[in-house]
């Protein structure tokens, strides 16, 4: 079975973070410049909650607030959701389908941060591995294996 800990040592583990305090259209400036859709927050190195398009259009742009003004801490999902680098992705997959979320951090057994993997990452990583097992299929059947 393949484990989280594949798509980490593949992708590798830059995550992008953000303090609680920051405004909203910081955290939306640096979403913009680093091309990605949520960045965890950290607060005295923990994690503290996610931030992501979605809290951006539900609680920011539905609510009519300033995204100048508005904190990060005002509009993030608090609840997050972490996984080990042991999970399986099966595990993984399956959380983010049943949670309605598209974003999973990984920690350690300490809850320290170690990396951060999306439904994009499980998706391109189950084409590729379908991908391997076609092509030794069609060398299979044509007699080159």
């Amino acid at each position: 079975m393949a484990l989280v800990r594949e798509i980490l040592e593949k992708k590798g583990k830059q995550v992008w973070t953000i303090g609680p305090e920051a405004t909203v259209l910081q955290a939306a400036q640096v979403m913009n410049e680093h091309g990605v859709g949520a960045l965890i927050v950290i607060e005295g190195g923990r994690i503290v909650g996610m931030f992501s398009e979605r809290d951006v259009l539900r609680r920011v742009v539905g609510e009519q607030r300033d995204p100048k003004t508005t904190r990060v801490a005002e509009t993030m999902t608090p609840e997050v959701v972490c996984c080990t680098p042991q999970t399986t992705l099966e595990e993984a997959g399956g959380s983010m389908k049943n949670r309605r979320f598209r974003h999973l951090p990984v920690v350690d057994d300490d809850d320290r941060l170690l990396g951060l993997i999306s439904i994009g990452d499980l998706n391109a990583f189950h084409q590729a591995d379908q991908e391997k097992t076609i092509h030794l299929l069609t060398e299979y059947m044509h007699g080159r294996v």
